[in-house]
Protein backbone atom coordinates (compact mmCIF):
# COMPACT_ATOMS: atom_id res chain seq x y z
CA UNK A 1 0.00 0.00 0.00
CA UNK A 2 2.84 2.36 1.08
CA UNK A 3 2.12 6.33 0.86
CA UNK A 4 -0.92 7.98 -0.78
CA UNK A 5 0.27 11.09 -2.06
CA UNK A 6 -2.91 12.55 -1.86
CA UNK A 7 -2.18 14.15 1.43
CA UNK A 8 -4.08 13.07 5.09
CA UNK A 9 -5.16 15.63 6.70
CA UNK A 10 -2.77 17.11 9.13
CA UNK A 11 -3.01 17.77 12.96
CA UNK A 12 -1.22 18.93 15.78
CA UNK A 13 -1.53 15.08 17.81
CA UNK A 14 -1.36 17.62 21.38
CA UNK A 15 -4.22 20.02 20.69
CA UNK A 16 -5.78 18.53 17.55
CA UNK A 17 -5.35 21.36 15.17
CA UNK A 18 -5.72 21.02 11.79
CA UNK A 19 -2.31 22.47 10.13
CA UNK A 20 -1.78 23.41 6.59
CA UNK A 21 0.65 21.51 4.75
CA UNK A 22 2.95 23.81 3.12
CA UNK A 23 5.17 22.78 -0.14
CA UNK A 24 8.39 21.85 2.05
CA UNK A 25 6.57 20.14 4.45
CA UNK A 26 4.71 17.75 2.04
CA UNK A 27 8.33 17.45 0.91
CA UNK A 28 9.83 16.53 4.11
CA UNK A 29 6.66 14.41 4.84
CA UNK A 30 7.51 12.34 1.75
CA UNK A 31 10.82 11.73 2.56
CA UNK A 32 10.31 10.96 6.60
CA UNK A 33 7.55 7.89 5.24
CA UNK A 34 9.95 6.88 2.18
CA UNK A 35 12.68 6.38 4.84
CA UNK A 36 10.45 5.74 7.53
CA UNK A 37 12.22 3.15 10.35
CA UNK A 38 10.64 1.44 13.27
CA UNK A 39 12.14 0.20 16.30
CA UNK A 40 10.48 -3.12 18.04
CA UNK A 41 12.55 -2.66 21.26
CA UNK A 42 11.49 -5.92 23.75
CA UNK A 43 13.67 -7.66 26.65
CA UNK A 44 10.83 -10.13 26.98
CA UNK A 45 9.82 -10.88 23.20
CA UNK A 46 6.61 -10.72 21.16
CA UNK A 47 5.70 -14.55 20.17
CA UNK A 48 7.41 -14.92 16.55
CA UNK A 49 3.53 -14.81 14.86
CA UNK A 50 3.19 -11.08 16.47
CA UNK A 51 7.02 -10.57 14.86
CA UNK A 52 6.22 -11.66 11.69
CA UNK A 53 3.08 -10.08 11.69
CA UNK A 54 4.34 -7.18 12.78
CA UNK A 55 6.97 -6.57 9.94
CA UNK A 56 4.14 -7.91 7.29
CA UNK A 57 2.34 -4.28 8.42
CA UNK A 58 5.07 -2.65 7.88
CA UNK A 59 6.34 -3.93 5.06
CA UNK A 60 3.12 -3.25 3.40
CA UNK A 61 3.09 0.62 4.54
CA UNK A 62 6.91 0.98 3.08
CA UNK A 63 8.46 1.07 6.15
CA UNK A 64 11.89 -0.76 7.67
CA UNK A 65 11.44 -2.92 10.64
CA UNK A 66 14.49 -3.01 13.49
CA UNK A 67 14.33 -5.83 16.10
CA UNK A 68 15.84 -5.49 19.49
CA UNK A 69 15.17 -8.57 21.46
CA UNK A 70 16.39 -9.85 24.87
CA UNK A 71 19.12 -6.85 25.29
CA UNK A 72 20.27 -6.72 28.73
CA UNK A 73 21.61 -3.43 29.17
CA UNK A 74 20.03 0.21 28.61
CA UNK A 75 22.65 1.36 26.12
CA UNK A 76 21.84 -1.22 23.67
CA UNK A 77 18.36 0.56 23.70
CA UNK A 78 19.97 3.99 23.23
CA UNK A 79 21.81 2.99 20.57
CA UNK A 80 18.98 1.29 19.01
CA UNK A 81 16.45 4.51 19.15
CA UNK A 82 18.96 6.87 17.41
CA UNK A 83 17.88 6.86 14.27
CA UNK A 84 14.07 5.60 14.42
CA UNK A 85 11.00 7.44 13.80
CA UNK A 86 9.10 4.59 15.73
CA UNK A 87 9.10 2.59 19.01
CA UNK A 88 7.30 -0.71 19.81
CA UNK A 89 7.65 -1.29 23.37
CA UNK A 90 6.30 -3.79 26.00
CA UNK A 91 6.86 -3.27 29.86
CA UNK A 92 10.79 -1.90 28.11
CA UNK A 93 11.39 1.46 30.28
CA UNK A 94 11.30 4.61 28.12
CA UNK A 95 12.45 7.00 29.94
CA UNK A 96 13.87 10.51 29.65
CA UNK A 97 17.21 9.73 28.16
CA UNK A 98 16.00 7.02 25.88
CA UNK A 99 13.84 9.77 24.62
CA UNK A 100 16.27 12.27 24.38
CA UNK A 101 18.40 9.95 22.31
CA UNK A 102 15.83 9.15 19.94
CA UNK A 103 16.56 12.27 17.88
CA UNK A 104 14.05 11.37 15.04
CA UNK A 105 11.41 9.47 17.20
CA UNK A 106 7.59 10.69 16.44
CA UNK A 107 5.88 7.75 18.37
CA UNK A 108 5.90 5.51 20.99
CA UNK A 109 3.38 3.09 21.14
CA UNK A 110 3.24 0.23 24.14
CA UNK A 111 1.85 -2.83 23.66
CA UNK A 112 -0.75 -3.36 26.22
CA UNK A 113 -2.63 -1.22 28.62
CA UNK A 114 -0.62 -0.08 30.97
CA UNK A 115 2.04 2.96 30.22
CA UNK A 116 3.76 4.24 33.44
CA UNK A 117 7.21 2.48 31.41
CA UNK A 118 7.05 5.73 29.64
CA UNK A 119 8.02 9.42 30.43
CA UNK A 120 4.71 10.91 29.54
CA UNK A 121 5.61 14.11 30.24
CA UNK A 122 9.30 14.24 28.77
CA UNK A 123 8.08 12.71 25.75
CA UNK A 124 5.59 15.34 25.47
CA UNK A 125 8.27 17.90 25.61
CA UNK A 126 10.16 16.44 22.55
CA UNK A 127 6.77 16.58 20.86
CA UNK A 128 6.44 12.48 20.84
CA UNK A 129 3.00 11.23 20.99
CA UNK A 130 3.05 8.09 23.43
CA UNK A 131 -0.04 5.33 22.62
CA UNK A 132 -1.36 2.42 24.40
CA UNK A 133 -3.36 -0.55 22.62
CA UNK A 134 -6.60 -0.48 24.95
CA UNK A 135 -8.76 -3.67 25.04
CA UNK A 136 -5.90 -6.11 23.42
CA UNK A 137 -4.81 -7.92 26.85
CA UNK A 138 -8.32 -7.59 28.59
CA UNK A 139 -9.68 -11.17 28.21
CA UNK A 140 -6.57 -12.32 29.25
CA UNK A 141 -6.13 -10.55 32.18
CA UNK A 142 -9.77 -11.02 33.13
CA UNK A 143 -9.60 -14.96 32.88
CA UNK A 144 -6.28 -14.95 34.69
CA UNK A 145 -8.50 -13.10 37.52
CA UNK A 146 -11.41 -15.30 37.42
CA UNK A 147 -8.35 -18.52 37.60
CA UNK A 148 -7.11 -16.38 40.98
CA UNK A 149 -10.40 -16.59 42.34
CA UNK A 150 -10.96 -20.62 41.87
CA UNK A 151 -7.55 -20.92 43.49
CA UNK A 152 -8.19 -19.54 46.10
CA UNK A 153 -11.47 -21.00 46.65
CA UNK A 154 -9.45 -24.32 46.13
CA UNK A 155 -7.00 -23.79 48.83
CA UNK A 156 -4.57 -23.24 46.08
CA UNK A 157 -5.60 -26.77 44.99
CA UNK A 158 -3.91 -28.80 47.88
CA UNK A 159 -5.95 -31.21 50.39
CA UNK A 160 -9.11 -29.79 52.30
CA UNK A 161 -12.53 -28.51 51.87
CA UNK A 162 -12.57 -25.34 49.71
CA UNK A 163 -15.48 -23.38 48.38
CA UNK A 164 -17.25 -22.24 45.36
CA UNK A 165 -17.75 -19.00 43.42
CA UNK A 166 -21.14 -19.47 42.86
CA UNK A 167 -23.24 -17.55 45.07
CA UNK A 168 -20.76 -15.32 45.87
CA UNK A 169 -20.27 -11.77 45.15
CA UNK A 170 -17.33 -10.17 43.24
CA UNK A 171 -16.41 -6.31 43.79
CA UNK A 172 -15.00 -4.86 40.06
CA UNK A 173 -12.29 -1.85 41.26
CA UNK A 174 -12.13 0.17 38.20
CA UNK A 175 -15.24 -0.79 35.79
CA UNK A 176 -12.90 -0.77 32.41
CA UNK A 177 -12.13 -2.92 29.31
CA UNK A 178 -11.02 -5.80 32.11
CA UNK A 179 -13.42 -5.03 34.81
CA UNK A 180 -16.07 -5.53 32.36
CA UNK A 181 -14.55 -9.04 31.18
CA UNK A 182 -14.31 -10.15 34.88
CA UNK A 183 -18.19 -9.73 35.31
CA UNK A 184 -19.55 -11.18 32.77
CA UNK A 185 -17.40 -14.13 33.23
CA UNK A 186 -18.19 -13.93 37.06
CA UNK A 187 -22.01 -13.65 36.19
CA UNK A 188 -21.52 -16.89 34.27
CA UNK A 189 -20.63 -18.69 37.02
CA UNK A 190 -23.46 -17.46 39.21
CA UNK A 191 -21.73 -14.99 41.15
CA UNK A 192 -23.08 -11.35 41.97
CA UNK A 193 -20.74 -8.41 40.74
CA UNK A 194 -20.65 -5.04 42.21
CA UNK A 195 -18.86 -2.90 40.83
CA UNK A 196 -17.24 1.27 41.43
CA UNK A 197 -15.83 3.28 39.35
CA UNK A 198 -15.75 6.92 39.49
CA UNK A 199 -15.21 7.62 35.96
CA UNK A 200 -18.33 6.29 35.39
CA UNK A 201 -21.42 8.60 36.02
CA UNK A 202 -24.23 6.88 33.90
CA UNK A 203 -25.78 3.93 35.76
CA UNK A 204 -27.02 2.16 32.57
CA UNK A 205 -23.29 1.69 31.93
CA UNK A 206 -23.46 -0.76 34.63
CA UNK A 207 -27.69 -1.76 34.77
CA UNK A 208 -27.25 -2.90 31.06
CA UNK A 209 -24.42 -5.50 32.20
CA UNK A 210 -26.84 -7.09 35.13
CA UNK A 211 -24.06 -5.10 37.86
CA UNK A 212 -24.93 -3.01 40.78
CA UNK A 213 -22.73 0.24 41.17
CA UNK A 214 -21.51 0.57 44.17
CA UNK A 215 -22.20 4.76 45.51
CA UNK A 216 -18.53 4.61 47.21
CA UNK A 217 -15.57 2.83 47.25
CA UNK A 218 -16.14 1.74 50.95
CA UNK A 219 -19.30 0.34 49.82
CA UNK A 220 -17.71 -1.67 47.38
CA UNK A 221 -15.38 -3.22 49.60
CA UNK A 222 -17.52 -3.82 52.19
CA UNK A 223 -19.67 -6.00 49.86
CA UNK A 224 -16.92 -8.00 48.05
CA UNK A 225 -16.21 -11.87 49.19
CA UNK A 226 -13.70 -11.19 46.17
CA UNK A 227 -12.38 -7.85 45.07
CA UNK A 228 -10.70 -7.71 41.42
CA UNK A 229 -8.81 -4.78 41.41
CA UNK A 230 -7.75 -3.42 38.14
CA UNK A 231 -6.86 0.52 39.12
CA UNK A 232 -4.28 1.95 37.46
CA UNK A 233 -1.16 3.39 39.34
CA UNK A 234 -1.40 7.21 39.61
CA UNK A 235 -0.37 9.48 42.14
CA UNK A 236 -4.15 9.99 43.52
CA UNK A 237 -3.99 5.88 43.63
CA UNK A 238 -0.98 4.62 45.37
CA UNK A 239 -1.12 2.99 48.35
CA UNK A 240 -5.09 3.86 48.31
CA UNK A 241 -6.15 -0.03 49.11
CA UNK A 242 -5.31 0.68 52.93
CA UNK A 243 -6.21 -0.45 56.17
CA UNK A 244 -10.06 0.60 56.27
CA UNK A 245 -11.18 -0.80 53.30
CA UNK A 246 -9.28 -4.18 53.68
CA UNK A 247 -10.75 -4.34 57.36
CA UNK A 248 -14.22 -3.69 55.93
CA UNK A 249 -14.18 -6.75 53.47
CA UNK A 250 -16.72 -9.93 54.76
CA UNK A 251 -15.13 -12.52 56.02
CA UNK A 252 -13.50 -15.23 54.29
CA UNK A 253 -12.88 -12.42 51.23
CA UNK A 254 -10.50 -12.23 49.01
CA UNK A 255 -8.22 -9.43 47.32
CA UNK A 256 -6.90 -10.29 43.51
CA UNK A 257 -4.71 -7.91 42.23
CA UNK A 258 -4.22 -8.09 38.23
CA UNK A 259 -3.81 -4.68 38.20
CA UNK A 260 -0.09 -2.49 39.78
CA UNK A 261 1.29 -3.12 43.07
CA UNK A 262 2.13 0.03 44.12
CA UNK A 263 -1.63 0.63 44.18
CA UNK A 264 -1.63 -1.38 47.54
CA UNK A 265 -0.41 0.02 51.19
CA UNK A 266 1.71 -3.01 51.66
CA UNK A 267 1.90 -2.37 55.76
CA UNK A 268 -1.52 -1.96 55.68
CA UNK A 269 -1.89 -5.11 54.11
CA UNK A 270 0.22 -6.71 56.55
CA UNK A 271 -1.74 -5.69 59.24
CA UNK A 272 -4.97 -6.10 57.57
CA UNK A 273 -3.75 -10.41 57.32
CA UNK A 274 -2.55 -10.31 60.81
CA UNK A 275 -5.40 -9.29 62.18
CA UNK A 276 -7.93 -10.90 60.05
CA UNK A 277 -7.26 -14.56 59.70
CA UNK A 278 -9.46 -15.50 56.80
CA UNK A 279 -8.85 -12.35 55.02
CA UNK A 280 -6.57 -13.66 51.61
CA UNK A 281 -4.56 -12.08 48.93
CA UNK A 282 -3.39 -12.99 45.64
CA UNK A 283 -1.49 -10.86 43.30
CA UNK A 284 0.01 -10.86 39.53
CA UNK A 285 2.41 -8.19 41.07
CA UNK A 286 4.42 -9.55 43.60
CA UNK A 287 5.05 -7.05 46.50
CA UNK A 288 8.36 -6.00 47.54
CA UNK A 289 7.78 -8.02 50.90
CA UNK A 290 7.02 -10.90 49.26
CA UNK A 291 8.96 -13.71 51.19
CA UNK A 292 7.95 -12.11 54.11
CA UNK A 293 4.08 -12.30 53.45
CA UNK A 294 4.48 -15.90 52.19
CA UNK A 295 5.83 -16.81 55.73
CA UNK A 296 3.81 -15.33 57.77
CA UNK A 297 0.74 -16.14 55.99
CA UNK A 298 1.03 -19.26 54.43
CA UNK A 299 -1.76 -20.07 51.74
CA UNK A 300 -3.59 -17.13 52.68
CA UNK A 301 -1.25 -15.43 49.92
CA UNK A 302 0.19 -16.05 46.32
CA UNK A 303 1.60 -13.95 44.15
CA UNK A 304 2.74 -15.51 40.90
CA UNK A 305 6.65 -15.93 39.64
CA UNK A 306 6.64 -13.00 37.39
CA UNK A 307 3.72 -10.63 36.10
CA UNK A 308 1.37 -12.65 33.84
CA UNK A 309 -1.51 -10.74 33.09
CA UNK A 310 -1.33 -10.50 29.40
CA UNK A 311 1.13 -13.78 28.92
CA UNK A 312 -1.07 -15.60 26.77
CA UNK A 313 -0.36 -16.43 22.75
CA UNK A 314 -3.87 -14.33 21.62
CA UNK A 315 -3.03 -11.38 23.91
CA UNK A 316 0.45 -11.16 22.78
CA UNK A 317 0.14 -11.20 19.28
CA UNK A 318 -2.98 -8.63 19.40
CA UNK A 319 -1.21 -6.22 21.08
CA UNK A 320 1.78 -6.65 18.83
CA UNK A 321 -0.25 -6.57 15.65
CA UNK A 322 -2.65 -3.21 17.00
CA UNK A 323 0.47 -1.13 17.67
CA UNK A 324 1.98 -1.25 14.57
CA UNK A 325 -1.60 -0.78 12.97
CA UNK A 326 -1.65 2.53 15.42
CA UNK A 327 1.95 3.81 13.95
CA UNK A 328 0.71 3.53 10.48
CA UNK A 329 -2.58 5.25 10.90
CA UNK A 330 -0.57 7.89 12.78
CA UNK A 331 2.24 8.16 10.30
CA UNK A 332 -0.32 7.95 7.05
CA UNK A 333 -3.40 9.64 8.65
CA UNK A 334 -2.61 11.60 11.96
CA UNK A 335 -4.68 9.62 14.21
CA UNK A 336 -4.52 10.08 17.82
CA UNK A 337 -6.86 8.34 19.31
CA UNK A 338 -5.17 6.30 21.51
CA UNK A 339 -2.86 8.79 22.86
CA UNK A 340 -2.14 9.28 26.30
CA UNK A 341 0.17 12.40 26.53
CA UNK A 342 -2.24 14.89 25.35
Amino acid sequence: MGFSYNMPTRRNPFSGDVLAWEPTAIAESVSMIENMKILIATEKPFAKKAVDGIKAIFAEAGYETILLEKYTDKSQLLAAVADVQGLIVRSDKVTAEVLEAAAELKIVVRAGAGYDNIDLAAAKAKGVVVMNTPGQNSNAVAELAIGMMIYMARNRFTAGTGSELQGKTVGIHAYGNVGRLVGRKAKALGMNVVAYDPFIADPEAFENDGVKQAASVEELYAASDYLSLHIPATEQTKKSIGYKLLMSMPEGATLVNTARKEVIDEDALKAALTERPTLKYITDIAPDCKDEMAELFGSRFFATPKKMGAETAEANINAGLAAARQIVDFIENGNTRFQVNK
